[in-house]
């Protein structure tokens, strides 16, 4: 028995944010000082590593669990099930509804709720939550719906990641331009077939790593309102990924017993470029390897990095074809990877 993706759906917000909407801002270190460079060098610098040139931002009558609702309206679709045969609702995300010019976060009804009520679905035995487990919540959810299926509880799940960043972001912060908006969604179910889930992999690192990425105040000492925005610590990030994340892809990899050679794709959260490019090299490196070209499709270019929604929005422009140089067909080997706030990581090795 394995676990079946029947359906994809993502929301990608018509609110374009270039980079050049940045050059006006006021940024300051995390001491509360200037920054000692123009905005038009700080901005030529974080793109050449990040590799972002604009990023999506929701409209201001949205909030997350609107966005879930579209891109879990178009995965149902997709599949072509009745709504009213899901068993679970799996929500992936990290800040709840934050509404436009509120400074605080509405997680109460669930997200999933939230969702299943949008949905209108009327069946109770339909169980909706929620998924708080940084960027690889999405996967995560993927793995929770896996084991629902696996065990025989669940024959047919929903799960989304969805996220408005644009609304926990601290201006007067550089890192602030990373972050976007966005959801993507995956139907999965019970297939007696070869196609599915065929391992997967996670881990927590929360001894000296729990508080890489938190909420905290403004770099900007001179405000003096008590609300708290998403931080990270950059540099502590990249390097732990580096020395975890291939491992983990390998040891998902082997588990599922596939050969390097025989992956079609390598679906890696889009969180920095040249993260994931250094990732992709390590992991083939550790089979004494080197990536074959296209084997990483890319969208951080355009969309920026929507956390939780970055792999399965990826997954939906890979599959249908929205993708230049990208494509999926039947009986492909893919990998899905991410690294995230907690600190997590997780893998999961897919036949298409």
């Amino acid at each position: 028995m394995k676990t079946k993706i029947t359906g994809v759906g993502s929301y990608i917000p018509s609110g374009i944010a270039p980079n050049d909407q940045f050059e006006n801002h006021s940024f300051y270190n995390e001491d509360g000082s200037r920054f000692g460079h123009e905005n038009a060098v700080i901005i030529e610098k974080f793109e050449a590593i990040t590799g972002i040139s604009e990023r999506r931002y929701i409209e201001n009558d949205l909030t997350t669990s609107d966005i879930a609702y579209f891109a879990a309206k178009k995965a149902i679709e997709d599949s072509g099930i009745d709504k009213e045969e899901l068993d679970y609702i799996i929500v992936a995300h990290n800040y709840g509804d934050v509404k436009h010019g509120d400074h605080q976060s509405d997680t109460v009804p669930s997200i999933g709720s939230r969702v299943k009520h949008l949905l209108k679905i009327k069946n109770p035995k339909c169980v909706a939550y929620d998924v708080l487990f940084g960027c690889p919540g999405w996967i995560q959810g993927m793995i929770q719906a896996h084991a629902f299926i696996n065990s025989g509880i669940a024959n047919k799940c929903l799960v989304i990641g969805a996220e408005a960043l644009s609304r926990v972001v601290d201006q007067h912060d550089r890192d602030s331009m990373i972050y976007s908006d966005g959801a993507g969604a995956t139907v999965v179910e019970k297939t007696d077939g070869g196609s599915g889930i065929i391992s997967h992999n996670s881990a927590t690192y929360a001894l000296d790593e729990a508080h890489f990425i938190f909420f905290g105040e403004s770099n900007n000492q001179e405000l003096s309102d008590a609300r708290r925005y998403i931080k990270m610590y950059g540099r502590k990030i990249y390097e732990f990924a580096l020395n975890n994340v291939p491992e983990a892809m390998k040891t998902c990899l082997d588990e599922g017993n596939v050969d390097i050679k025989d992956l079609k794709k390598v679906f890696i959260h889009q969180a920095n470029e040249k993260m994931d490019e250094a990732i992709i090299k390590r992991f083939y490196k550790l089979y004494g390897k080197t990536p074959p070209e296209n084997i990483m499709p890319m969208s951080i270019n355009k969309l920026g990095n929507s956390s939780v929604a970055t792999i399965p929005t990826l997954f939906d422009l890979v599959k249908n074809g929205a993708m230049e140089v990208h494509e999926l067909n039947k009986g492909d080997i893919v990998l899905f990877a991410s690294v995230g706030a907690g600190m997590n990581i997780n893998a999961i090795l897919y036949k298409v």
